[in-house]
C-alpha cells in the first residue's frame, strides 16, 4: 500500500472515530473569502413608509445592481400566501439571487408570560414560513423593557432603556435566554437558524448579546452583526462580536440617516472581519434618507470595494 493511501486511510479512520456531534461542529473547513457575497435587505427600499416597497422590485434591482442575495424583511411582505411566497422564491430563482435571511420583529422581554409565548409562536411560524420559501436563518431580536418610549426616544438614549419596576435585567435574561430554547426544536426540525442581533434594548450592550448567545449555546442560535447599532465606538463593538457572526448587516447613511448617521470605514471593517475568520454575508441596509434608486447603488460599490481582496 502506498504512503499517501495509507495516510488517507488513517485520517479517515480518525475522522471515523470521532462522535458524530463533534464533526458537524468543526463543518468543513472554508477559507476566508477574498470576495465576500452582498445581500441588500429589502428594507433598504422601504424604512416603514405607509406604502410598503414591493419585494419583486426589489429582486430586480439588486440583479441589476450586482448583488449575491436580497434579504427579505417580514413586515415588508405582501401576505404569507404559498402563492405569493413561492414566486417571490422563484423569481429569486430566475434572477440568480440567493435568499439569505428573513428579517423578522419579536419581542421577549415582558414579565407577561402569555405575551412572551405569543412571541415565541410567532417566531415559530416566521422559521416555518423561512423554510417553505429555502431561507436558511431568520434574524433575532432579544426585545427591550420599552421604558424609553417610542423608537426616536430610544434612539436619543442610543438604545438604553430601564428596566420596568419591580424587574432586573437579569430577568430579562432568563426570559430571553428561554424563549429561545422554545424555539430551537423547530429551528433545527426546519433547518433554519435563529441570528441574534445587537439591535438595541437588552441587546445594545455587546456584552449583553455574547452572555445571551453563551448562555443558550446551541448551533441553532447563531448571530447576526450589524455595523450600526453601538452606543459607543462601532469599531470596538464589532472586534467584539466579529469572531461570533454568522450574518453581518452594514448599514449605510446616503443623504443623512433617517435617525442618526455614522462615518463608517468599511475596509477597516472588512479588515477585522477577516481578521476573525467571518466567512459569511454582507447585507446592505441603506438607512439615509437619499432615495434608495441612488443610493443603494452607492452602497454597493462601497461595500464590494471593500469586501474584496
Amino acid at each position: 500500500m502506498s504512503l499517501s493511501r495509507r495516510s488517507t486511510l488513517s485520517a479517515l479512520a480518525g475522522m471515523a472515530a470521532l462522535p458524530s456531534a463533534q464533526l458537524a461542529a468543526q463543518g468543513p473547513a472554508k477559507p476566508t473569502p477574498k470576495r465576500y457575497s452582498l445581500a441588500v435587505s429589502t428594507y433598504s427600499y422601504w424604512h416603514f413608509d405607509r406604502v410598503r416597497y414591493p419585494i419583486e422590485k426589489v429582486i430586480e434591482n439588486a440583479a441589476r445592481i450586482g448583488f449575491e442575495g436580497v434579504e427579505i424583511l417580514h413586515r415588508q411582505m405582501e401576505d404569507e400566501t404559498p402563492v405569493y411566497c413561492n414566486r417571490i422564491k422563484q423569481m429569486a430563482f430566475d434572477y440568480g439571487l440567493s435568499l439569505p435571511m428573513l428579517s423578522i420583529h419579536q419581542d421577549f422581554v415582558d414579565p407577561d408570560p402569555f405575551e412572551r409565548r405569543r412571541h415565541v409562536e410567532h417566531t415559530i411560524g416566521c422559521i416555518k414560513l423561512a423554510a417553505r420559501m429555502g431561507i436558511p436563518a431568520v434574524r433575532l431580536n432579544s426585545g427591550r423593557w420599552g421604558t424609553s418610549g417610542t423608537f426616536d426616544d430610544l434612539m436619543a438614549k442610543k438604545g438604553e432603556e430601564t428596566p420596568l419596576p419591580g424587574y432586573t435585567d437579569e430577568d430579562a435574561f432568563k426570559w430571553v435566554e428561554q424563549c429561545i430554547h422554545d424555539c430551537i426544536p423547530t429551528s433545527e426540525r426546519e433547518g433554519v437558524a435563529m441570528c441574534l442581533e445587537n439591535h438595541w434594548g437588552l441587546t445594545t450592550s455587546v456584552d449583553h448579546l455574547i452572555r445571551i448567545f453563551k448562555g443558550v449555546n446551541s448551533p441553532w442560535l447563531k448571530m447576526n452583526v450589524d455595523t450600526g447599532n453601538y452606543p459607543g465606538d462601532p469599531y470596538e463593538g464589532l472586534k467584539a462580536l466579529a469572531p461570533y457572526a454568522s450574518i453581518v448587516q452594514a448599514k449605510t447613511y446616503q443623504g443623512g440617516g433617517v435617525w442618526y448617521s455614522l462615518d463608517l470605514d468599511y475596509k477597516r471593517i472588512a479588515s477585522i472581519l477577516r481578521e476573525a475568520g467571518f466567512k459569511g454575508w454582507i447585507s446592505l441596509e441603506m438607512e439615509g434618507k437619499e432615495p434608495a434608486d441612488t443610493a443603494v447603488p452607492k452602497a454597493y460599490k462601497i461595500l464590494r470595494e471593500a469586501f474584496t481582496e
